[in-house]
């Protein structure tokens, strides 16, 4: 199959005012595809004018993807501006982390709710325009502790786990009008949340990667780009982790 043409395409990412969002909205603009920039809370104007100063269009949309309405108010932002969506990227999340015993219903709930719940909410309604379309691309964040489990991060690793259900689930469900679904799945990357771990706490973590370092958002973008460009790659899941899961 032919590859795909990005240029000018519509791509949605949600969480995408910095880390590993704004890096794949970036690598997505590089290509000439224009974004809708979901955020939760803000967004920095500079990161706005960084993805439109590659000459695409840059529409920052507020919204909680958590919330079924708010997903679909996303989503209509989107059709009213650019007319279609091409690319869903699934990258909202946040983690919560205690060890299980600990752990309250609270902390269990809002990590679902973001990071499962709120990639179903995006897909059930992105999906009634890629349907019409006959084509789209879908792409999920995962997580190396999604299919290894990590302690301290049960509800994390369950949403993740979950995401990786939903993605098989949909790819099998579109395929037949053209639309593809595949997830992503990072390891320890170099964002704000690695940021914080202290000197023996990396040293530690870099010694259970092969590769010996943290990857970086921009690989993660690039896998993400690679996807969409790729129209017979379905209910796959891509680790991006530098061989932490073989």
């Amino acid at each position: 199959m032919q590859k795909v043409d990005l240029k000018n395409k519509t791509v949605v990412v949600t969480g995408a005012a910095k880390g590993i969002g704004k890096a794949i909205a970036l690598e997505f603009a590089k290509v000439g595809a224009n974004i809708v920039l979901n955020y939760r809370s803000s967004v920095s104007e500079e990161t706005v004018a960084e993805i439109t100063g590659y000459g695409v269009t840059c529409l920052p949309v507020q919204g909680d993807v958590s919330r079924f309405a708010e997903a679909e108010q996303v989503i209509a932002a989107a059709k009213e501006q650019f007319g279609s969506v091409d690319v869903l990227v699934n990258n909202a999340g946040i983690t919560k982390d205690m060890l299980l015993m600990r752990m309250t219903e609270e902390a269990f709930d809002a990590v679902i709710a973001v990071n499962l719940k709120g990639a179903f909410n995006m897909i059930r309604h992105a999906s009634k325009l890629m349907l019409k379309q006959k084509s789209g691309t879908i792409l999920n964040l995962s997580s190396v502790v999604g299919e290894t489990g990590n302690a301290g991060q049960a509800n994390y690793a369950a949403s993740k786990a979950g995401i990786i259900g939903l993605t098989k689930s949909t790819a099998m469900e579109l395929a037949s009008r053209g639309i593809t679904c595949n997830a992503i799945a990072p390891g320890f990357i170099e964002t704000d949340m690695t940021d914080v771990l202290k000197g023996e706490m990396k040293e530690a973590l870099k010694n259970r990667i092969p590769l010996g370092c943290f990857g970086q958002p921009e690989d993660v973008a690039r896998t993400a780009v690679f996807l969409a460009e790729n129209p017979y790659i379905t209910g796959q899941v891509i680790n991006v982790d530098g061989g932490m899961v073989c």
